[in-house]
């Protein structure tokens, strides 16, 4: 878990980080995340004299933004868990009412802390996508993202490029996430290498030291990545498009040919920006802040 404190002007004042102790259980996770909220508002009230005005926090899974509702987290294992009202409840000053607290997706709030502090400020339109286990992505427009009319808006990674290929997580065959992952790749470099500890990791090492085994599984990654990327900008045209997650650490092993995949691609499309994430592994914690100020400022205007 990654958390922070955070000025209205988006500027951290103060970040940590815990494990989530799930090898607990569901409920250790539930408790291991309100305590770390607890500890962070302590830090915040010792540091500044002050307690923090509202919470965000962001999870991976299927959330109801609306109602505050941790729907379902595969990971973490938990269905239907009330964490606005948990977080708020246990943040409250003694005898006084909840704290206001937001809810967001994790990749969603990554993608709106790009937008405002990172590799998006100002741009109009972008797409943020992040490669990890899986693939998800976010639709940024004007400083804000679009969550879609269902919570689903922006999960790329299970757009289908190869028809009739692997068999994703979510039923369908041939998803983005089944190709281009980081644990794509993993799969696709142990078997080629014949190492079943390879990772994603070793294969970049490994295109970048002439291995042509490599060099075919990472390729085969890259050309399905920017036939998501031009589906994406068919339907979207955004000007850029953020690439972020464990799998753009490779940097220009994965953004030079990424970028000459997809610029081969378009047709009639206007090229967009292909740049790497600023933010990396922080995006989330601070999409959360940025979501409890916002939270904030939607109050006052109410």
């Amino acid at each position: 878990m990654k958390a922070a404190l955070l000025a209205q002007d988006g500027s951290v004042l103060f970040e940590a980080r815990r494990p989530t102790g799930r090898e607990h259980g569901p409920d250790a996770v539930v408790a291991a995340i309100l305590d770390f909220a607890a500890d962070l508002a302590d830090e915040g009230r010792a540091r500044f004299g002050v307690a923090p005005a509202a919470a965000g926090v962001a999870v991976p899974g299927t959330i109801d933004e609306k109602n505050g509702i941790a729907v379902f987290s595969a990971n973490l294992g938990w269905r239907d868990l009330p964490m606005r009202k948990l977080l708020g409840e246990r943040l409250a000053t003694p005898g006084g009412p909840a704290m206001p607290v937001a809810l967001g997706h994790d990749v969603r709030s990554g993608g709106l802390a790009e937008g405002r502090l990172g590799a998006g400020r100002g741009v109009g339109r972008f797409l943020f996508i992040a490669l990890g286990t899986g693939i998800a992505g976010a639709i940024g427009i004007d400083g804000r993202i679009e969550a879609g009319a269902h919570g689903y808006g922006g999960e790329i990674g299970h757009v289908v490029v190869r028809p009739g290929g692997p068999r994703c997580g979510c039923g369908a065959r041939g998803c983005l996430e089944t190709l281009a992952s980081a644990s794509a790749v993993s799969r696709a470099w142990a078997v080629a290498s014949g190492d079943p500890d390879a990772d994603a990791a070793s294969c970049a090492a490994a295109v970048d030291a002439g291995d042509d085994r490599a060099r075919t599984v990472w390729q085969e990654a890259v050309d399905a990545l920017a036939d998501g990327i031009v589906l994406a900008q068919s339907l979207l045209d955004p000007s850029t498009v953020i690439v972020g997650g464990g799998l753009a650490e490779a940097g220009d092993t994965l953004f030079t040919p990424l970028r000459t995949a997809v610029t081969e691609r378009l047709t009639f499309q206007m090229p967009p920006k292909v740049v790497p994430a600023m933010l990396k592994d922080t995006a989330a914690s601070l999409g959360a802040g940025l979501l409890a100020w916002d939270l904030l400022s939607m109050e006052v205007t109410a």
